[in-house]
C-alpha cells in the first residue's frame, strides 16, 4: 500500500537570540591556551554558550538535549565543565572539543547547585528534591546520596583538607556532613529564614551565610584536633545521692554536645550589613576567597574584601595607638591615672566593603575572578538577557569599577512579540518592547538593530527594503533597512494595533486595533522635505467601524473577503470592496487570538484562548471541525504557503502542525521552555521561526524525511510508556532501612534496559551451554566427534566471541553510573549463574575491578538468599580465595608501577637540575663573551 499523503518532518535547526538564560548561573571558564577571565559560560535554554567577552563572539556551544540548563560548575583544572539540568541529570563536558561522555542521573528534579572538591575528583550536587549526591568523577559513578534537608539545596561546599561537606538549604538550616561515615554531625540553626548563599573564608576557618534579610552572618569554625578527648567519655566525679538524680539529665545533654563538637565547633562571629534590604539572590567568592560579592533583587552588586592576618594586625596596632593617644589626652585633662586602653577585634576590622557596582538592569547571577596585580574581574548575568563584565583594581584606595564589555547585540532585552519573513526567505524580522532586529537566516547574525516603540505586529513591505511595525500606542512605524533609520511614525489608531495584513495586490496594508476600527492604508512615494529624496509612506484610504475591539485581521488571497476577529469571541467576515457584512463565525468560548486563510481562499482556521482551533469553510461559514489543539491559549496560527497544512503555537510551550483537510495532528515541535508567542513561516515553506517567553528564537527546517502518522503515534505511546517505567519505585533491598545516606543512582529507562540486556545475555549463555552439553552427549553416544553446533548469530556478529565473554562485554557496556541500579533491577534467579561466571572471569584475570564491584554489590543486596542457598556455598568459597589472590596481585602490580614512576620522576628531576645548571653556565659564558666583544669594540674606537 502506497502512502496516501506524504507529510515532511520539520526538525530543529538552531537556537538564537538568547545571550544568557537567567535560570542558570554565569561562570568564568578557560579555553585551551586562552587567558583567564576572557571566556564566560552561560546557559542558553538547553545549551551552554561560551562567549569571548573581548570580541563579543560565541566561541563554543555545548549541545543540550531537551531540558533546560539549571547550573554550571567548571572543574578546578579548567578542562571540564559540569552542567546540571532541570530533569536532575548532570553532564560533564570537555571544553577542548565540546563533547560530553560522562552523565550522572540521580536527582528527581532540577539541579540547583554543584561544586567540585579541590582535586576535581569528586562532584557534589544539590537539587530541588532536597537530596545532596556526591559523585566520583574518575570512576564515573555515584558514591552516595545524603538526605536530611527539607527544602531545595542552595549551596554545597567541600572542605579542602578535611573530608567534610557543608550544605545550606531553603529550610533555613546549614548542615555539616562527615563524608567518611556519611552522616550529618552538625546542624546550624541560627537563621530565621531561608539560607540563600554561603562562602568559606580565611582558609576555611570562617563561614559566611546570606539569607532573606540584609545581614550576612559570619561563623567562626574551630576544628578540634584528633588528640583532644572531646568525644571520649569523661571521668565522672563522685556524687552524693542527691546530686546524682539532678545531674542525670545534664549529663545526657553534655554527652550529646560533646559528640557534636567532636569534629568542629561553630560560633557566631558577628554580621555585616548589606545596603540592600531584600534577600541575597547570589553570594560568591573568588577561588582564593580574598574577595566576595553579593546582590539582591536589584541592580547593585556589593563587593567586599577579606583582609589577611598581617593586614588585620597592622590595623589593630594603629587602632591601639589611637586609643592610647586618646587615653593619654584624657589623663592630662582629668589629671588622674586611667586604665590601659583595650581594643577589641571585630568583624568590621577583617571584612571591608570595597565598592558597589551599578549594573544597567536587575542582576541575576555573578562570578568574580581575581587576576594578577590586584585586578578583579566581575561578570554579571542580568535579568534582561544581557551579560556585563567589569574590572576594578583592589589595591586602589577607592576602587571604581570600569565596564569592560556588554553583550547585547545577539538578543532582545524583552520578549519578542512579532516575527516576519522577507519575500526571498533570507531575512527574519523580530521586534520586542524596545528594539526591532533583522537577522540573516542562514548565518543567524544580526544585520540591523533599530530602536522602536512596543511592537505588537510587523511585516516587510514588498521589495524587502522597508518594514512596518504596529505598536501598543496605536502608531505605525516605517523603517528603512538600508540605513537602519525610522522614516515615519503614523498616528494610525487610538488603541493598540494588534494586527497588520498585507493586501494581496501588494499595494497597501490593513490594520486592526483595540479602538474598534479596521483601517485600510495605501503605499505611496512622497518627496522628503529635508533631503528631496523619495521615500515610502502610507496614506489612509478607508475605515471599517466595529462594535468590539479588533484582535486579528486577514484579507483572503483572492481579495474578496476580509476576516476580523473581535473581543466578543466571534469572527466577522466582510466583503472587501463594499465592506458589507457577509458571515459571522461563532462557537469559540473565548476571544479568537489568531486566524489565517488558505492560499485558495476556501478555508479559514481560527485559534482561540479557549485552547481550540476551529476549521471553517469560507463559502457558507460552516464549521468543518473543532480540534482541541493545546493545553493553554492558542497564540498564533499560520498556513504553510500553497498547502492546507497549518502550524499553531500555544502557551503550553508547544508548536503543532495540522492538516486542515483531514483534521489530523501531524507533528509536535518541542523545544521552547516557556509560552510560545509567535511564529513565522518562510514564503517557500522550508523554514519556520518561533519566539517564546524564554527569550529564544528557534529556527526549524523542513527535511526530506516523510512522516507516517501511525508510526508517530506509536513513538508517542512508547515515550509515554518509558516515562511511566522510569517513574516506578526502585526495588527495596531487604534488611536495609531508610537512613541519612542512600545509593546515588535512580531507576531510569536506561537502567531498566541495561538490566534487560544483561538478562538476555545470560539467557543466550545458558542456551549455548545447553547446546554444548547436548553436543557432548551425542558425541559420546556416537563414539566419534560430530560437527559442533552453529553458534548464535549475535556471537558471530561480535567476532565469534565465547558466550561467557559476551556476557562480560554486555556488563562492560553498562554506564558506570548506572551499573548498581541495573543490578538492583536484575531478578534473583539470574544471580547464581552470574556469580559462577564472575568466578571464571576472576580466575582468568578479566576486568577484575569491574567484576569485584558487581560481585560485592550483588552480595550486599542478595545476602540473605545467597547465604541460605546450599548450591552457592562452594561458588562463594571459590570466589573468596580467587578474589583475594587476584586483588592482592593487582595491588602489588600497582605498588610496583607507582614506585617505578616515582623513581623515574626523581631521575628526570635530577637530570633537569643538571641541565638547568648547565644551561645557566652556558648563558653566563655567552654574556661574558658579549661583554668582552663590546669592550674590544670600545677600545678599538678609542
Amino acid at each position: 500500500m502506497g502512502l496516501t499523503k506524504q507529510y515532511l518532518r520539520y526538525a530543529a535547526s538552531a537556537v538564537f537570540g538568547v545571550i544568557g538564560s537567567p535560570r542558570a548561573n554565569i561562570t568564568y571558564v578557560t579555553l585551551r591556551g586562552g587567558e583567564r577571565g576572557r571566556y564566560i559560560a552561560v546557559a542558553a535554554c538547553e545549551h551552554v554558550f561560551i562567549w569571548d567577552v573581548r570580541k563579543g563572539e560565541k566561541v563554543l556551544i555545548l549541545q543540550g538535549q531537551k531540558h533546560e540548563v539549571s547550573f554550571l560548575c567548571p572543574s578546578p583544572d579548567g578542562v571540564h565543565v559540569a552542567v546540571g539540568y532541570e530533569d536532575g541529570v548532570v553532564r560533564i563536558f570537555n571544553l577542548l572539543n565540546g563533547e560530553s561522555n560522562v552523565s550522572f542521573n540521580g536527582h528527581k528534579s532540577g539541579v540547583t547547585v554543584m561544586s567540585y572538591d579541590a582535586l576535581g575528583a569528586r562532584l557534589v550536587t544539590g537539587s530541588k528534591d532536597t537530596d545532596v549526591i556526591v559523585w566520583d568523577i574518575i570512576n564515573e559513578c555515584g558514591l552516595y546520596r545524603l538526605r536530611g534537608h527539607k527544602d531545595l539545596i542552595t549551596q554545597a561546599l567541600f572542605l579542602k583538607d578535611k573530608n567534610l561537606l557543608v550544605t545550606s538549604s531553603k529550610d533555613s538550616f546549614v548542615k555539616w556532613w562527615d563524608l567518611d561515615t556519611q552522616h550529618c554531625f552538625k546542624t546550624m540553626v541560627g537563621h530565621r529564614s531561608e539560607v540563600w548563599g554561603m562562602v568559606l573564608l580565611n582558609q576555611e576557618n570562617r563561614l559566611l551565610t546570606g539569607s532573606a534579610d540584609s545581614e550576612l552572618r559570619a561563623w567562626d569554625i574551630c576544628y578540634l584536633e584528633e588528640g583532644k578527648t572531646a568525644g571520649e567519655p569523661r571521668l565522672k566525679k563522685g556524687k552524693t545521692l542527691l546530686e546524682q538524680n539532678d545531674g542525670d539529665q545534664n549529663d545526657e545533654a553534655e554527652e550529646e554536645a560533646a559528640l557534636e563538637e567532636r569534629i568542629l565547633s561553630c560560633k557566631k562571629a558577628g554580621s555585616i550589613l548589606r545596603e540592600a534590604r531584600d534577600r541575597v539572590v547570589s553570594l560568591t567568592a573568588d577561588p582564593k576567597a580574598r574577595i566576595f560579592a553579593c546582590h539582591g533583587n536589584d541592580a547593585v552588586l556589593e563587593v567586599f574584601t577579606v583582609l589577611s592576618q598581617e593586614e588585620v594586625q597592622r590595623k589593630m596596632i594603629k587602632k591601639l595607638k589611637k586609643a592610647k593617644k586618646k587615653a593619654a589626652k584624657a589623663q592630662e585633662d582629668a589629671g588622674e591615672q586611667t586604665a590601659e586602653p583595650v581594643v577589641e577585634r571585630t568583624l568590621k576590622d577583617e571584612i571591608i566593603r570595597l565598592t558597589n557596582i551599578k549594573a544597567s538592569a536587575k542582576i541575576r547571577w555573578v562570578d568574580v575572578l581575581a587576576g594578577a596585580g590586584g585586578e578583579l574581574k566581575v561578570a554579571l548575568l542580568l535579568q534582561n538577557n544581557t551579560v556585563e563584565t567589569y574590572s576594578l583594581k583592589t589595591s586602589d584606595k577607592n576602587p571604581t569599577a570600569n565596564k569592560t564589555a556588554r553583550l547585547t547585540l545577539g538578543g532582545h532585552r524583552t520578549d519578542v512579540r512579532t516575527l516576519a519573513f522577507s519575500s526571498d526567505n533570507l531575512a527574519v524580522l523580530s521586534a520586542s518592547g524596545d528594539t526591532v532586529k533583522v537577522w540573516n537566516r542562514s548565518t543567524l547574525q544580526v544585520i540591523r538593530t533599530m530602536a522602536c516603540e512596543y511592537a505588537l505586529c510587523s511585516l516587510f513591505v514588498p521589495g524587502d527594503r522597508q518594514i512596518i511595525l504596529g505598536t501598543k500606542s496605536g502608531k505605525l512605524q516605517i523603517f528603512e533597512l538600508a540605513s537602519g533609520s525610522l522614516l515615519e511614525t503614523v498616528d494610525a489608531h487610538s488603541g493598540a494595533v494588534w494586527s497588520l495584513c498585507l493586501a494581496p495586490d501588494q499595494r497597501g496594508i490593513i490594520s486592526g486595533s483595540a479602538d474598534k476600527t479596521v483601517k485600510f492604508w495605501e503605499f505611496e512615494l512622497i518627496k522628503d522635505q529635508g533631503t528631496d529624496q523619495k521615500r515610502l509612506t502610507v496614506t489612509h484610504a478607508r475605515t471599517l467601524q466595529l462594535e468590539e475591539d479588533v484582535l486579528c485581521v486577514k484579507l483572503s488571497p483572492d481579495h474578496r473577503l476580509l476576516a476580523v476577529s473581535l473581543l466578543d469571541c466571534t469572527v466577522k467576515i466582510f466583503y472587501t470592496d463594499t465592506l458589507k457584512f457577509f458571515l459571522s463565525l461563532y462557537g469559540h468560548k473565548l476571544p479568537v487570538l489568531c486566524l489565517d486563510i488558505t492560499h485558495d481562499s476556501t478555508i479559514i482556521a481560527t485559534g482561540s484562548a479557549d485552547r481550540n482551533v476551529k476549521i471553517w469553510g469560507l463559502d457558507f461559514g460552516d464549521c468543518h471541525r473543532s480540534l482541541f489543539a493545546h493545553d493553554d491559549s492558542v497564540m498564533f496560527l499560520q498556513f504553510v504557503p500553497k498547502t492546507h497544512l497549518f502550524f499553531t503555537a500555544g502557551k503550553d510551550k508547544k508548536i503543532k502542525q495540522w492538516d486542515a483537510d483531514k483534521f489530523e495532528h501531524i507533528q509536535t515541535l518541542e523545544g521552547h521552555h516557556r509560552e510560545v508567542w509567535c511564529l513565522a513561516i518562510s514564503p517557500n515553506g522550508d523554514h519556520l521561526v518561533s519566539t517564546s517567553h524564554d527569550k529564544s528564537l528557534r529556527l526549524w527546517e523542513r527535511t526530506r524525511e516523510p512522516i507516517i502518522l501511525e508510526e508517530e503515534r506509536e513513538l508517542e505511546r512508547e515515550a509515554e510508556f518509558e516515562e511511566s517505567m522510569a517513574k516506578g519505585s526502585v526495588p527495596v533491598v531487604p534488611g536495609e532501612t531508610e537512613g541519612e545516606a542512600a545509593p546515588a543512582g535512580k531507576k531510569t529507562i536506561e537502567t531498566v534496559k541495561a538490566a534487560e540486556r544483561i538478562m538476555e545475555a545470560l539467557e543466550l549463555y545458558k542456551e549455548e551451554a545447553r547446546k554444548l552439553e547436548e553436543h557432548k552427549y551425542f558425541c559420546e553416544k556416537a563414539g566419534k566427534e560430530l560437527p559442533p553446533p552453529k553458534p548464535n548469530p549475535i556471537l558471530v556478529a561480535f567476532g565469534n566471541v565465547t558466550p561467557s565473554r559476551y556476557v562480560l562485554d554486555v556488563i562492560k557496556k553498562v554506564r558506570s553510573s548506572e551499573l548498581e541500579v541495573s543490578l538492583l533491577v536484575l531478578p534473583f534467579p539470574y544471580v547464581p549463574e552470574l556469580l559462577r561466571l564472575f568466578n571464571s572471569y576472576i580466575q582468568q584475570g578479566l576486568e577484575v575491578e569491574l567484576v569485584c564491584r558487581c560481585l560485592f554489590f550483588l552480595l550486599k543486596i542478595h545476602f540473605g538468599q545467597i547465604t541460605s542457598n546450599q548450591m552457592l556455598v562452594s561458588v562463594i568459597d571459590e570466589l573468596k580465595t580467587n578474589t583475594l589472590s587476584k586483588v592482592c596481585q593487582i595491588r602489588d602490580v600497582l605498588g610496583f608501577n607507582s614506585a617505578a614512576l616515582q623513581f623515574l620522576q626523581q631521575e628526570i628531576e635530577s637530570k633537569e637540575d643538571v641541565t638547568f645548571f648547565a644551561d645557566a653556565t652556558g648563558q653566563l659564558e655567552e654574556k661574558k663573551r658579549r661583554r668582552r666583544k663590546r669592550e674590544r669594540a670600545v677600545l678599538t674606537i678609542a
